[in-house]
């Protein structure tokens, strides 16, 4: 028995009261791990990636949060959630360190185990890419066995972006953006306009009158940078380990990723830049 007082009132009876593990369903958490093979390094690669979904179900619940306070017109709140989502991008960020660890040969004791499965596959992805306006309808074909995931696509598809609802903020607060922006056809990629360049310089250029809008287009950049360090740290991760293999998806692997590395996602934020 310990002498220590400061356990003295601490609760160690939980046969009818909530226990730690019970309040998080950890028996299903870690019992969720379900290595193919006898390799070491699987259950790595099984555990880094089901915790990048369970920081991508965190991304989903905040960045849906702050897309509907925006949609309101209330950018503070939105503003924490935002902050929240670059926090969790950081943590999605520093899992390929750990994945690093794994050399080539490690990988191929089990790579061929798990078939075609590949995170390409990865609906939560695909829905952070679509709610953030990266929406190529291609995206959503390795879900159509799964009615309720398709379902969230489309969804996200037809659906004001997190840049469109800040661009639809700058139209409420007087600045000139026109209609076909605004209310455009959402399903299609976002392309940069003129006139949105132009409400941001606005912007920028007279942060007092503009403070809240200049906080969120900087938070927004906040966001995109992450999400670039995460393809960066991806794509050298895939490299590292597989060279220039196909990936298990079936995409070109290394030369699909770089590419994904050219996509922007707020155009005008970064193109103000260059122009004050």
């Amino acid at each position: 028995m310990t002498d220590d007082t400061s356990f003295a009132h601490a609760h160690t009876d939980f046969r009818r009261a909530l226990s730690y593990g019970e309040y998080l369903a950890l028996d299903d958490l870690l019992g969720a791990q379900h290595p193919l093979t006898d390799s070491h390094d699987e259950m790595l690669f099984v555990v880094l990636h089901q915790i990048s979904e369970l920081w991508m179900k965190l991304v989903v619940h905040e960045l849906t949060a702050a897309m509907a306070s925006l949609d309101r017109g209330e950018i503070d709140p939105a503003m924490k959630m935002l902050a929240r989502v670059a926090k969790a991008q950081d943590q999605m960020t520093s899992a390929w360190e750990v994945l690093k660890t794994m050399t080539p040969a490690d990988y191929l004791e089990f790579r061929d185990s798990f078939g075609p499965a590949s995170g390409f596959q990865s609906h939560q992805y695909r829905l952070i890419e679509f709610l953030f306006g990266n929406r190529q309808p291609f995206m959503m074909r390795p879900h159509e066995h799964r009615p309720e995931h398709l379902a969230l696509l489309e969804d996200a598809l037809r659906s004001p972006s997190l840049y469109d609802l800040a661009i639809r903020l700058l139209a409420r607060r007087g600045l000139d953006i026109p209609a076909t922006v605004s209310d455009r056809d959402f399903s299609e990629p976002y392309a940069s306009h003129p006139d949105v360049l132009a409400a941001w310089l606005a912007v920028y250029r007279d942060t007092s009158t503009y403070w809240d809008l200049y906080a969120l287009g900087e938070k927004l950049i906040d966001v995109e940078d992450n999400f670039r360090r995460w393809r960066f740290n991806h794509l050298t991760t895939v490299e590292r380990v597989i060279g220039f293999k196909r990936g298990s998806g079936g995409t070109a692997g290394v030369p699909y990723l770089r590419r994904a590395l050219d996509i922007v996602l707020f155009p005008e934020l970064w193109q103000v830049r260059t122009e004050l």
